[in-house]
């Protein structure tokens, strides 16, 4: 299944420059997405889930009125819960925002490190996945009930690592 070959080539080149972990949000429909990836600390998810943030978060606030990429660092404006601050308490100091649209599909990601901001060409890489992996998993272009399946199954994974 050369989808599926392509699709977790996009995570793992993602996964190596987010050593502090992502989130990806594919084809938001309302506020569901189709797939969910989420390699963040268990510690901040949990935390994230219990307080309700994705309501205010500011990656999301700005992902869905915006296409792009952002640092976390130009969001600030928008975070009136201090979700950046507390992120900081678990190694996620450092972050870009990616959102896409395509035929009024959305998706929306988040990545995160600890050691320094993002670097332009590095969000060019992680802006580059993002699209690829929206393209990729478009139900549009006729994806099969296999695939859909096995990227459930991936998606769970490694957001309970």
């Amino acid at each position: 299944m050369p989808e599926l070959s392509k699709i977790k080539s996009h995570l793992e080149t993602m996964e190596a420059m987010s050593p502090s972990g992502f989130a990806i949000a594919f084809h938001i429909r309302l506020t569901s997405p189709d797939f969910l990836f989420q390699t963040y600390p268990k510690a901040w998810t949990d935390t994230y889930s219990e307080k309700g943030y994705v309501m205010v978060d500011p990656i999301v606030r700005w992902g869905f009125s915006e296409t792009g990429s952002k640092r976390w660092s130009s969001l600030k404006h928008l975070d009136d819960h201090d979700i950046f601050a507390q992120s900081q308490e678990h190694e996620m100091g450092f972050g870009v925002a990616i959102s896409t649209e395509t035929d009024g599909s959305r998706s929306v990601a988040g990545f995160a490190r600890n050691d320094r901001e993002f670097t332009d060409e590095e969000i060019e890489e992680l802006s580059r996945c993002v699209k690829h992996l929206h393209d990729l998993t478009a139900s549009k272009t006729g994806m099969s009930d296999d695939l859909r399946a096995r990227l459930h199954d991936l998606s769970v994974k490694m957001t309970h690592q």
